[in-house]
């Protein structure tokens, strides 16, 4: 495979469909080329939109019309008589309708609550779509951004790339070709603020290359640190930083 064949692959990488050896071989390309590295981030916050794009808004009158429509449903239970031979049946039959009225009214209750529980379901889902919307939108706007500058180190086995909008006061972290953490540990993300760190938050420990939003504001922070913590990550680091990096200018 030539070294064009290798940046003609940033597309490709991003939706995740090389594998094997040729996605051994563009890792190991990623790590030494600002270039592609910056490619892999926007195709990656792109396909992030895309797959966004493809989500449907539920009618806000299902609930109601769901709701209505079990009270016109008729329900009878499996094997149970008809309702005519119900009518011409002795005390037994009337029992029997009864008895069919009452899982009549049980499974309607069942029904109500099993579309009352798929609506917050589907409340939920549009709200966590329109955050990760968000999210999406917020990274390609730090890596598009006029004024984004970077700043890159070795690490990990990879690298990993600092990308700074001062003007959005937002930062991206861009992930190439790292090696997985140990079991039960992730990177974690910092702020230096002075002599202290802030969480920036966390780097999926199972992606070597990724493009992370950091959480918070830059907020005048004089560089970024990436440490090894517990899963779920640390109020305060606990490890020696694998890297620092200064503001990029």
């Amino acid at each position: 495979m030539t070294t064009t064949d290798l940046h003609a692959l940033t597309g490709v990488y991003a939706v995740h469909a090389l594998h094997g050896d040729e996605r051994a071989a563009f890792e190991r390309h990623l790590a030494e080329c600002d270039t592609c590295r910056q490619e892999v981030a926007e195709f990656t916050a792109t396909t992030g939109r895309l797959a966004l794009a493809a989500t449907v808004t539920t009618r806000p009158a299902m609930r109601e019309q769901v709701l209505e429509r079990i009270t016109t449903v008729r329900q009878v239970p499996p094997g149970a008589a008809p309702l005519e031979r119900v009518r011409r049946g002795t005390r037994r039959g009337r029992g029997l309708a009864r008895w069919a009225l009452a899982v009549s009214v049980a499974a309607a209750a069942s029904f109500g609550g099993a579309a009352v529980w798929q609506y917050e379901r589907a409340q939920s889902a549009r709200h966590e779509a329109a955050q990760a919307q968000r999210h999406a939108e917020d990274l390609a706007g730090v890596l598009a951004a006029p004024d984004a500058t970077s700043r890159s180190v070795k690490m990990a086995g990879g690298a990993g790339t600092l990308v700074v909008s001062a003007d959005r006061d937002q930062a991206v972290f861009v992930a190439s070709g790292m090696t997985a953490p140990p079991r039960g540990k992730v990177y974690q993300l910092w702020f230096a603020d002075g002599g202290k760190m802030r969480s920036a938050g966390l780097l999926d420990p199972d992606r070597g290359s990724q493009a992370v939003l950091m959480q918070g504001a830059v907020d005048g922070a004089s560089g970024v640190g990436i440490t090894v913590e517990p899963a779920g990550g640390s109020k305060q680091p606990t490890s020696a930083p694998l890297a620092l990096l200064g503001m990029p200018t």
